[in-house]
């Protein structure tokens, strides 16, 4: 493991150094795109020399993408990106934002779970309803991850990009949720038989109802904690064991730990920054909280990159991947529209919302790692559909980082949508 680290973290700097030397795309962008070129050379090599190959798909594999991101890097990112959310504008969103994390997710879900059972049905690779139940679910979060760099940089309306970054924050911890439900109700732990309405209902408030008490109370733990002190180094210590504590035992709870991090992270950058901490402390919480943000960042669009080693090419799976990529921009577009036409009765909303929130709805890592989550065998019965989720989901993520990533600020000036631009939202109902 230690070599494995250095390997990701000195891929990760050389990458960066080159982006920022020579190609100059953003970031993220830049880096999993150099990642994904080293895939290919190594794929290619390994065509040529056959235990190359294997070697190379071992020590993807040995990396544990889903460990990695869902129970390493995923709290600090969320605690980091809720950091810097104002609460204020988040609460004059929250009708919005409440509707698209959940009843946007669950639309999504169905829609693009029917849409992949008909394209795998014509391209001769049938698969069951439940597995296709399983791909939307996680291919329907958008992912605050890849969403909070790019709002970045964006350039957005506040009302617009308050929108996009809530909807994402909440809806990832929703999105896993819902598969985690979906997971056990395809029988895939061993338990799906056993589920019923009720225990599923009684799971997801479990899940997320939960995550958010929980992450409310360490959130006030913490946040009295900071108050009765004024020593910097030690209230970023507080912050850093709030994260990796406060995940940790959410787990072992079964609570949403995304979800927790997402609330404790708006209530220690919020009230927590106002009423707890010296500008001193601000600044150096900020500037470590910022840095965290940007290596893990770093490493896991590199991680995402490599992950290209482990799919499979057959034609099938490559056909489905093409078509499937306009289903979801379609299924998000539908998610988010219908959502805000029902809204739109009570309130304003920006020109073009549904356009900006479809296309700036990125996927990202979450949805990779769910997808490998998923077990190779059954029951000692290999799980076939695996991989085409697999590849597919890649294929729609890549997309997504790539070339809504790259188009989205193009996309508001286009639709008028910049910095500048007159807002006509009315919040007396959000």
């Amino acid at each position: 493991m230690p070599q494995l680290l250095a390997a990701v973290i000195t891929l990760s700097a050389a990458f960066s150094y080159i982006n920022h030397r020579w190609i100059r795309l953003p970031t993220t962008i830049g880096l999993m795109v150099m990642a994904m070129v080293l895939s290919l050379v190594l794929i290619i090599v390994g065509i040529v020399h056959d235990p190359f190959s294997e070697m190379a798909e071992g020590w993807v594999a040995s990396i544990g993408f889903y460990e990695t991101l869902m129970h390493g890097m995923l709290g600090f990112l969320l605690f980091a990106g809720a950091l810097h959310v104002d609460l204020g504008d988040l609460s004059r969103q929250k009708g919005v934002i409440a509707l698209l994390a959940t009843v946007g997710v669950i639309i999504s879900t169905l829609l693009i779970a029917l849409l992949f059972w008909l394209t795998t049905a014509m391209f001769g690779h049938p698969v069951k309803w439940i597995v296709c139940l399983l791909f939307g679910a996680l291919i329907s979060p958008t992912d605050p991850i890849s969403v909070l760099g790019l709002l970045k940089r964006v350039g957005a309306p506040e009302s617009l990009a308050t929108k996009i970054a809530g909807e994402s924050l909440f809806n990832d911890g929703i999105g896993v949720v819902v598969f985690m439900v979906v997971f056990s109700l395809a029988g895939l732990d061993g338990d799906g038989t056993h589920l019923t309405a009720g225990t599923m209902a009684t799971l997801f408030v479990q899940e997320a109802v939960g995550g958010a008490v929980f992450g409310f109370v360490i959130g006030a733990i913490a946040y009295s904690m900071l108050k009765s002190i004024d020593h910097y180094q030690v209230e970023i210590l507080i912050s850093l064991a709030l994260v990796t504590g406060g995940y940790t035992l959410a787990t072992a709870l079964h609570v949403s730990g995304p979800i927790a991090m997402v609330v404790a992270g708006l209530l220690m950058g919020n009230h927590g920054r106002t009423f707890a901490m010296s500008q001193t402390t601000r600044v150096h919480l900020d500037t470590f909280w910022e840095l965290i943000d940007e290596i893990l960042n770093a490493l896991l669009f590199v991680l995402i990159g490599l992950e290209l080693i482990v799919l499979s090419f057959s034609m099938p799976y490559v056909l489905t991947a093409v078509v499937m990529i306009p289903v979801v921009i379609f299924a998000r577009f539908v998610a988010v529209g219908l959502p805000v036409t029902a809204l739109r009765w009570v309130r304003g909303f920006t020109p073009h919302a549904v356009k900006a929130l479809t296309w700036g709805g990125l996927r990202g890592g979450i949805s990779v790692a769910l997808a490998l989550y998923l077990p190779k065998t059954i029951n000692g019965t290999a799980f076939a559909d695996r991989e085409i989720i697999l590849t597919v989901t890649y294929a729609v993520v890549v997309f997504s980082i790539v070339v809504q990533g790259l188009t989205i600020s193009p996309m508001l000036r286009r639709w008028g949508l910049t910095s500048d631009s007159k807002n006509p939202e009315s919040h007396a109902t959000a």
